[in-house]
């Protein structure tokens, strides 16, 4: 069933060195659409270089990236560590580029920088002295936050990101003008599964949904993980799940463990990767899992 919603183009802004924040932001906001975006009509998407430009002759690379992307984009996110990035021709880097161009035209742009520990021999001096000058005069100009460790900045990043949506102008004024007009940002999104009905259930791989509600039937709440000379052993509630000698199926069972814990909805306890107990989150999504089989 379609309903109608504002898509916010989410400008990802960083260097090559936060990968992984990249990764987080994208599992974030696809959260946030799975749990928000019917009740809000509210759709975000990520948007950035790797995905959402096209080879172009004619102007400088950011130049067209900037053309291509970050002109249309509402939000940018921003990410630094140990490195600042290539300079462009007009900016020290790229991503500093993106940031200054988006908030001269009086969007918003919410960054971050990391403090986490960096091996010695990963570090050029270079590069760290323009990721701390830029933060300074960040500093300046506005609020930025910093993080310690990737769970510190998901965490950040999911209560400041709703902090966000409800109190910027900019994105206020944008909400205010489509429930006014059809803008350019409409779009129809057309929900093809149980998220329709159910949009707090989050992205579930078919694997990861049947073990989280074989989990939340098992006595015991627990769900194994064990490598062994003959493979991967996937367990709970008396079942196996991961074929042996199936590389493929050890595989797909081994990542829905991970997806189930990068959700919340397994709790690996000891910090070992192997035994697992579901979380009363775990339960919650299993019992509507469970209602729409």
């Amino acid at each position: 069933m379609p309903y109608q919603a504002i898509v916010f183009q989410v400008m990802l802004a960083s260097p090559g060195d936060v990968a992984k924040e990249r990764q987080i932001i994208k599992e974030i906001l696809r959260e946030w659409n799975y749990i928000h975006s019917f009740d809000k009509h509210i759709v975000l998407m990520p948007v950035g270089w790797e995905t959402h430009s096209a080879p172009l002759m004619g102007n400088r690379p950011q130049a067209i990236i900037n053309k291509q992307i970050l002109e249309s984009s509402d939000l940018l996110i921003g990410v630094f560590w140990t490195r600042i990035g290539t300079p462009t021709g007009e900016s020290v880097s790229g991503t500093v580029e993106e940031i200054e161009k988006h908030l001269s035209s009086g969007k918003p742009a919410m960054l971050y920088f990391s403090t986490a520990p960096a091996h010695p021999d990963s570090i050029d001096p270079n590069q760290y002295n323009q990721v701390k000058a830029f933060k300074e005069k960040c500093r300046s100009e506005g609020l930025v936050e910093t993080y310690d460790s990737l769970s510190e900045f998901k965490e950040k990043l999911m209560r400041q990101l709703a902090i966000t949506l409800n109190q910027n102008e900019y994105i206020q004024k944008k909400i205010s003008e489509y429930g006014d007009n059809e803008t350019d940002h409409q779009a129809e999104v057309i929900i093809e599964d149980d998220h329709f009905s159910h949009p707090e259930i989050p992205a579930l791989s078919e694997e990861a949904k049947t073990l989280i509600v074989e989990a939340s039937q098992d006595t015991s709440g627990v769900v194994m993980r064990l490598h062994t000379f003959g493979g991967t052993t996937v367990q709970t509630n008396e079942k196996q799940f991961a074929e042996q000698d199936n590389p493929r199926s050890e595989a797909a069972w081994e990542a829905a463990v991970e997806e189930l814990e990068g959700h919340g909805l397994l709790q690996d306890r000891a910090m070992k990767g192997e035994v697992y107990f579901i979380t009363h989150e775990g339960h919650r999504i299993a019992d509507i899992l469970i209602q729409t089989m």
